[in-house]
């Protein structure tokens, strides 16, 4: 179900379970665990230096499989903290930036998955919301804190008390993502965009990643993002990429980054 290429220094994972909406079980999450982590060791050899996330046929995600799953006796807390919360610090720590290209349905550990991502660009009538409410169940995979962060208290407990799910345009009017763009040209333009982000400067990159989720997680003011930025910035003029993006400007060509 789950399928990684790596070519050209962009790993694709693909969730590729059509005839179920790439809805996730216990098996295809530990499959999409195992790409993550061979792409990640990739990523640390120099080989990969950007990710793209997406699904085949209808829907990036439909969440979890729960055709399965017989309520009396589940294990939601296995499920959730034992295999899809590793899978999204995972995906959050990708040592290279990560991209999802997201149409269709979005929902539940789906939904998750793209907001672990660095850069989510979506289709404009993909659908993200939470239908917990129709299960008995609530929002999981982290999208409480998401959906409170981005859309503010009233507008997530207004979308988890309907059950209402908004189109990809308006997720992004919403400040959810950051491109809505029509599902035929999703893919081609999400990867013509990755493939450019492939060849920049790898570290630089990851280090404006890190940067912004400490500012997020820590809460920092001004005065103290810019001392972190500082002292990124001081490791980073050390290295090659630097240097070549340095010269090149100076040569008034395009730089040779190696990442």
């Amino acid at each position: 179900m789950i399928e990684l290429s790596i070519a050209n220094g962009i790993a694709e994972i693909v969730l590729n379970a059509p005839e179920k909406l790439n809805s996730l079980n216990e098996d295809a999450l530990a499959e999409l665990d195992k790409a993550s982590d061979d792409a990640a060791a990739a990523a640390s050899r120099g080989e990969v230096r950007a990710l793209l996330l997406r699904g085949e046929g209808r829907a990036f995600c439909a969440g979890r499989d729960i055709a399965a799953v017989t309520p009396e006796t589940d294990d939601a807390q296995a499920y959730l903290g034992g295999l899809v919360e590793p899978l999204l610090k995972k995906m959050a720590a990708f040592p290279a930036p990560t991209f999802a290209a997201a149409h269709g349905a979005c929902l539940g550990v789906g939904l998750g998955l793209l907001l672990a991502t660095d850069v989510v660009y979506v289709a404009e009538n993909a659908k993200f919301g939470s239908p917990f409410a129709k299960l008995g169940a609530t929002l999981d995979s982290g999208g409480h804190w998401y959906f409170a962060e981005r859309l503010g208290m009233h507008r997530t407990l207004d979308l988890i008390y309907t059950a209402d799910l908004i189109s990809g345009a308006e997720a992004v009017a919403q400040g959810m993502f950051s491109r809505a763009m029509p599902a035929d040209v999703l893919l081609d333009e999400t990867r013509a965009i990755v493939s450019r982000v492939a060849v920049g400067a790898t570290q630089a990159f990851v280090a404006s990643k890190e940067l912004v989720a400490h500012i997020r997680d820590q809460r920092l003011g001004l005065w103290d993002s810019m001392v972190e930025e500082n002292a990124e910035q001081a490791r980073l003029c050390k290295t090659d990429d630097y240097a070549e993006g340095f010269r090149a400007f100076q040569e008034k060509r395009a730089p040779v980054f190696k990442g």
